[in-house]
């Protein structure tokens, strides 16, 4: 197995990525790209993605990453990606159009549904222009075009598999994104159909997670330059995989740090909110359900301050600067999102006394962005707690923006719990598509065990900032 690899194409709000990984877990090689989008001037608030083209991506960044891998058999490939991004397929299988995540063609529609509560019961989601249901609606009532080509669609990581493998289906954690799904039952829904008037003979069969679909497309190995008897193995969402990563049991909680940061606790029992702020979701694993609140674009965030701030600088050198800084001169709000709260913040900046001080630096606006980050996550996971409640010492971390220690220091002190991350948890869902691939072709293997464990301390310290960034943000809301 040392020879060995797997192929996860993970394709992001932002960006698409190719991996391989060895059989226990390493990273061999990360390629990637950004994202194309398009402004579709048919919508108030519309962007898609020409799939033909993100296809032609991915290609060239598989075989940049193969040819990187002299001797090494690829043994499987799988997907992940973003949850909500969905591609429409034509009669002849053909790719149609894109839609990612961040698309909301269908807000115009929001108000059209009759029952949100039956959708909330139903889905374990409050029905917004976010989900797949809204954005076909908005296909359907104005692209008119493309929805009568359309036969059917597929989430964006079982839109890889099946470019991949040729197979048409749909992924139970992508599934739930949709308003078109059962979470409870795991099954697709007539009720639901009906609500959003979208014709069930549009819905692809589902299928498990780690299920090996077949072969890879001749076509496919031949470009890519690998075996022919390469597997193409069903993935899942890209917070399910990260989550999975983190290898937690039920009852655990989970902070999964990418462009968003879902915090989420795994349950074996389908739950919901009297309030309807939270989300349920099928997990990969078909025992467990996800449930979730999200803090919004916190990691987006810190990569734009980063890019203004420390434009040519490592992650080492910020957390350097940052264990220097002794005062807090700057507080920052911007933009995360709480569970609680009806309405978006649509305002935000930071907050520091003026005159300016001479000992204001950079990394007191980085500092200040930690803050707001590890504040947001501190109010949803209360309000999990609330609800599910969570008696566990320890939460899980995992994602890109979790490799700040600063970060996990801070949440560390908020929640008054240990903050634990594994070895390669900041690429959480690649290291997650190899264990699925494992499970798959039934390969046991040991993975890295290591665990990093920040301790809660300065409790007292924590809650002063917390209470500062309170009131900040309150004071951007009243604008």
């Amino acid at each position: 197995m040392k020879n060995e690899a797997y192929i996860i194409i993970d394709i992001g709000t932002g960006n698409v990525r190719v991996a391989a990984t060895s059989v226990n877990g390493t990273v061999l090689g990360v390629a990637r790209e950004d994202i194309q989008y398009i402004r579709d001037d048919k919508y108030p608030d519309a962007l898609y993605f020409n799939a033909d083209a993100l296809w032609q991506q991915v290609t060239r960044l598989a075989k940049q990453v193969i040819a990187g891998l002299p001797g090494v058999t690829i043994r499987a490939l799988t997907g992940t990606s973003q949850r909500e991004g969905i591609v429409l397929l034509g009669r002849n299988g053909e790719s149609l159009v894109g839609l990612p995540n961040i698309d909301h063609r269908g807000r115009e529609w929001e108000e059209t549904v009759p029952d949100k509560t039956i959708v909330y019961k139903l889905t374990g989601r409050y029905p917004t222009s976010l989900f797949s249901a809204f954005k076909l609606l908005g296909i359907k009532k104005r692209w008119k075009e493309v929805w009568q080509n359309c036969a059917s669609f597929v989430s964006i990581s079982d839109w890889v598999e099946y470019k991949l493998s040729g197979v048409i289906k749909y992924e139970h954690s992508q599934a739930s994104e949709t308003l078109l799904y059962d979470v409870q039952f795991r099954q697709w829904s007539e009720e639901l159909c009906d609500l959003f008037s979208i014709d069930s003979s549009l819905l692809p069969p589902l299928n498990n997670s780690g299920a090996i679909l077949g072969n890879v497309l001749p076509a496919i190995a031949a470009d890519f330059n690998i075996s022919k008897d390469a597997v193409v193995v069903v993935g899942g969402g890209d917070t399910q995989l990260a989550i999975r990563s983190t290898q937690p049991a039920v009852e655990d909680m989970v902070i999964v740090s990418g462009t968003t940061t879902p915090i989420v606790k795994l349950v074996d029992t389908y739950m919901l909110d009297a309030q309807q702020r939270t989300w349920t979701s099928r997990d990969i694993d078909p025992t467990r359900l996800v449930f979730e609140a999200n803090a919004g674009v916190t990691g987006l965030n810190f990569q734009r301050l980063k890019e203004i701030f420390y434009p040519n600088e490592s992650y080492a050198v910020i957390e350097q600067e940052l264990a220097a800084t002794k005062e807090a001169f700057c507080v920052a709000s911007l933009g995360s999102v709480v569970a609680d709260e009806k309405t978006p913040l649509i305002k935000g900046g930071f907050v520091f006394p003026t005159p300016v001080s001479h000992q204001l630096t950079r990394a007191h606006f980085v500092w200040a962005t930690l803050v707001d980050i590890a504040c947001s996550i501190a109010e949803n996971y209360k309000i999990l707690c609330e609800v599910a409640g969570h008696q566990p010492d320890y939460v899980w971390a995992c994602g890109g923006g979790l490799q700040s220690v600063a970060l996990r220091t801070v949440l560390a002190g908020l929640l008054n719990k240990k903050v634990q991350v594994r070895r390669g948890f900041e690429q959480s869902s690649v290291i997650g598509g190899a264990l699925i691939c494992n499970e798959a072709l039934k390969v046991a293997v040991e993975f890295d065990d290591t665990i990093e464990v920040v301790h809660p301390e300065k409790q007292s310290y924590y809650a002063a900032l917390y209470k500062e960034w309170k009131k900040v943000r309150m004071s951007f809301r009243g604008m």
